[in-house]
């Protein structure tokens, strides 16, 4: 049961799920209908019928627990391969050496993945990092909080890049040749990394998840879409948040409050999660990038097709992480403010966007609240306080959100599978499949999907936010082609004070 590197092959015939189907779940349930995929389906040039029926399909790939379709040779279709880019917290829970004290100590990926495997979802399974000389580690780690304690998880059937004990930067590339067009990348690295990263695997013919921000710039942004074009591939970000029942419901009726006037949000993380990104806090990227992109994605959303951003300003406080991170000039905490024409009426609204990285330890790890004002009504959400607490002797007070991670074991089984960090993954290899098979097109997930070409705003916002940050909190203006809707920015440039 130990996690052994085995040679980068393909997988044997009829390897991957016995039957070659998903068995249904019971546990599983219906946490988004039909309607809820058809409002997001909605958007330009797709009409009520179109979007309906996109809808329909859509909820089906979202939480489709049937039997996989057969082939026209009477086999079940091969599921895609699918490789994890990234061996860290989120991946695996390993960090610096040992398990993560955050929420996220089992990691979520590679849980998840092998749990897509055992339900014939996904196929041959890969792992790839830079530093080989960990992995023995790693895999200890593996088996001790997966293997050990999940009825059926087994985390040896994971290949690995590089070998144990290679150092090698560039392993991802050995790793990606090794897998098949049609297969798929799930890319959690430092943020720098991204594009050159899942380049190599669109070039490679496989479809694409990154962690967000999916890229840094504006131009590598661009950049993405015209490849994920170019060779036909769905490349998405992963915005586990526009899965949360609460943000899906929240976006819902906020696309009913008329045009749009006011928005703040906050995000924080404990500063001693500063040691677990000291590798590159404030090297490659900053908190917004890392904290605000949530917010900023999940507002863009809410308002996509009803406003667009046009100006960005960030303020910035300093002080602590400075001094955590041995002189490293990075900020504290980042505020972006964006503000928004409405095309119903000419009106302007605007943004306030916070994250922060030197918050003290509290009973939630991460803290997450938004307030939503439009001209017609407001919504507030507390993301981080369900009304669920835990106390335990031994262990700090908590406030837990089993809606967006559910490590527990239920009977010894794991059963986070109606998660909305599961359902994340979930639904982007459920598209990879229909994809693949011919059934759907990669166009058909716009609208459905965070998809690359989609949240094109939201890239623009972080870069620009860097800019005034860069220059003293100078102002700066988003530039489009034209005035429709649904145009995405193509440029920035200071504006005109």
């Amino acid at each position: 049961k130990d996690f052994r590197p085995t040679a980068p092959s393909r997988p044997s015939a009829g390897s991957g799920c016995a039957s070659g189907c998903a068995a249904p779940d019971a546990r599983v349930g219906t946490m988004f209908g039909g309607a809820a995929w058809a409002r997001l389906a909605s958007r330009r040039g797709v009409s009520t019928a179109a979007a309906t029926a996109a809808a329909a399909s859509s909820a089906s790939l979202a939480l489709n627990w049937r039997r996989s379709p057969l082939s026209a040779e009477g086999k079940a279709p091969q599921p895609p391969g699918c490789l994890m880019v990234g061996t860290g917290e989120y991946v695996t829970g390993f960090v610096d050496g040992k398990g993560s004290d955050s929420d996220k100590s089992t990691g979520v990926l590679a849980l998840v993945c092998l749990d897509l495997k055992s339900r014939g979802k996904i196929g041959r399974l890969g792992m790839v990092g830079t530093n080989g000389k960990k992995l023995p580690a790693l895999r200890q780690h593996m088996q001790r909080v997966l293997g050990d304690v999940y009825e059926g998880v087994d985390a040896s059937v994971i290949e690995t890049w590089p070998a144990d004990g290679v150092v090698a930067r560039s392993a991802y590339k050995d790793a990606a040749a090794a897998f098949q067009p049609g297969d798929l990348a799930i890319i959690f690295t430092p943020d720098d990394t991204h594009y050159e990263i899942a380049m190599a695997c669109i070039e490679r013919g496989m479809h694409v998840m990154i962690t967000k921000p999916p890229v840094k710039t504006l131009q590598q942004h661009l950049e993405l879409v015209e490849a994920a074009k170019k060779h036909n591939v769905l490349c998405v970000a992963e915005l586990h948040k526009r899965f949360d029942p609460i943000y899906l419901d929240a976006r819902d009726r906020i696309r009913n409050l008329g045009p749009f006037s006011y928005y703040w949000s906050y995000m924080s993380q404990p500063k001693h999660q500063l040691e677990t990104f000291k590798a590159w806090a404030g090297k490659s990227s900053d908190i917004s990038y890392y904290l605000n992109s949530h917010h900023i994605d999940y507002h863009e959303w809410c308002l996509h097709g009803k406003a667009r951003p046009v100006r960005v300003t960030a303020h910035c406080s300093t002080g602590v992480a400075k001094k955590m991170l041995d002189g490293v000039e990075t900020e504290d905490t980042i505020t972006i403010v964006v503000d928004w024409q409405n095309f119903e009426d000419g009106s302007v609204g605007h943004g306030v966007y916070t994250s922060s990285w030197v918050a003290p330890k509290a009973d939630v790890h991460s803290q997450q609240r938004w307030f939503y004002m439009g001209q017609k009504g407001e919504v507030t959400v507390d993301q981080a306080h369900r009304g669920y607490t835990i106390a335990q002797d031994g262990t700090p007070f908590a406030s837990v959100n089993p809606m967006f991670w559910k490590p527990t074991p239920s009977d010894g089984k794991f059963a986070g599978q109606r998660t909305y960090g599961y359902i994340s993954f979930e639904v982007f290899c459920d598209a990879v499949a229909e994809v693949n098979s011919g059934r759907k097109k990669v166009a058909d997930f716009d609208g459905v999907l965070p998809t690359i070409g989609t949240i094109v705003g939201t890239t623009a916002i972080l870069e620009a936010g860097r800019r005034s940050l860069d220059e003293g909190g100078k102002p700066y203006e988003l530039l489009y082609k034209g005035d429709d809707p649904f145009e995405v920015p193509v440029g920035m440039r200071p504006a005109k004070m």
